[in-house]
């Protein structure tokens, strides 16, 4: 719980607006989907569509209703296992890599419980409104979006397991790809202020503000590409273990690893992408996507050594990624790919969990995950900002993830 949650910006009828937004954006999310398509769980990574349509209803039901609500009956009490995820504190859980295998309660019933839920958190806020409530509905809404990008991504992975290689969107694709010269700007060095600051809604690991030390140091103006990714693999850097880390190459060897996630090889020579847009011929300029921390790293070791414009490259900290998007150097930094950086996923200095119900909700990973900062195509508008941190462990690649290079500099004379 925010140490001061009666600062709340949001009135309560926008935060009605919001909340009502967020809920009919996931429905949207599945209009084109049949009960099928939202049954499925194609890893253990991934969740069904359905999965996440009731997670995100359950969370509502068990953080806020259980707890604030006159008379608060669960809507079906069984429920309350099925779709809990990591909350260990709320309670039992069913298995992570068996979500697929939740036949019952059926999509038409996830769409009653979640009219249901609605209903209720409406009346609560308006009945209600007490700063917790609103800091509660916001996380929830904030929540709500996490698991929207996480859907999309899920479904992409499902439809690339199936050999008709269905399409998700039907219009046109966007590129993703870059016209602008690639060219290192200076960073921010020295000591700058890492962290979330002022009232508005942000997540506890984004916090307290604090202060780092930079050295001096240069970013890439634009992400790394398709193109120069090609160079690496016809440069054999998947077989070469001078460029991968120790594990990074275990890895590479034991899942048999020679390209991004989802490029496929053509008998011409030639490389297809697939994409929620369905398979595609691989577009050289657009940024490389669906990497690992394994792959990213190793990439900028090759490429340090190997491309000259990228000499001396290495994948920058997280520090140096936010202060370098607080300058607003480049154009690419949101809303294109999830950039992996070589800030290991840690407490900021005076880190303590939320408290009450929510404590676990990001602390208790701390562990194990690397950082990524900006936010993807696929990262619901309004849900990214500077001081977002994202995490997933070293081999994670069905996400929207790229990169962009960094590298040491000399300290200018002032």
């Amino acid at each position: 719980m925010p140490s001061n949650p009666q600062n709340i910006d949001a009135s309560v009828a926008s935060l009605l607006a919001q909340f009502n937004a967020s809920r009919l954006y996931s429905t949207g999310l599945v209009a084109s989907l049949s009960p099928e398509d939202c049954q499925a769980q194609s890893m253990p990574d991934a969740s069904p569509a359905k999965w996440h349509l009731a997670h995100v209803t359950w969370f509502y039901e068990v953080m806020i209703l259980k707890q604030y609500e006159n008379n608060f009956k669960f809507w079906n009490p069984q429920v309350a296992v099925l779709f809990n995820s990591y909350y260990n504190g709320v309670g039992d859980k069913h298995p992570r890599n068996q979500r697929g295998l939740l036949t019952r309660p059926t999509l038409a019933e996830v769409y009653e419980w979640r009219k249901n839920i609605d209903v209720r958190i409406n009346a609560l806020l308006k009945d209600n409104p007490v700063a917790e409530v609103q800091w509660l509905i916001q996380l929830g809404i904030n929540h709500e979006q996490q698991h929207q990008e996480l859907l999309l991504t899920d479904i992409q992975h499902l439809f690339s397991s199936s050999s008709l290689l269905p399409s998700y969107f039907l219009n046109d694709q966007q590129s993703t790809a870059s016209h602008e010269e690639f060219k290192w700007l200076e960073g921010k060095s020295g000591l700058v202020e890492i962290g979330h600051r002022g009232a508005a809604f942000h997540f506890d690991n984004e916090g307290p503000r604090h202060t780092v030390f930079n050295s001096a140091h240069a970013l890439g103006s634009t992400l790394v590409t398709n193109a120069d990714w090609l160079l690496f693999i016809k440069d054999k850097g998947y077989q070469d273990a001078e460029w991968w880390l120790d594990a990074g190459w275990a890895w590479v060897k034991a899942e048999n690893i020679s390209a991004p996630l989802y490029w496929t090889p053509q008998p011409d020579g030639s490389c297809c992408q697939f994409s929620l847009h369905g398979q595609r011929p691989l577009t050289a300029q657009d940024a490389v996507t669906h990497v690992s921390y394994f792959e990213a790293e190793a990439f900028a070791r090759w490429a340090s050594k190997n491309i000259e414009q990228y000499a001396g490259a290495r994948l920058p900290t997280e520090f140096e990624w936010e202060a370098f998007a607080a300058q607003q150097q480049a154009t690419d930094l949101f809303g294109r790919v999830w950039q992996w950086t070589s800030s290991s996923y840690n407490p900021y200095p005076g880190y303590k969990p939320w408290g009450g119900v929510a404590g676990e909700y990001n602390g208790k990973f701390m562990i194990n995950q690397m950082v990524l900062r900006g936010s993807s195509a696929y990262t619901p508008s309004g849900h990214s900002r500077i001081t977002y941190r994202n995490f997933f462990p070293t081999h994670a690649r069905w996400q929207l993830t790229g990169l962009r290079l960094a590298k040491d500099t000399q300290p200018q004379q002032r």
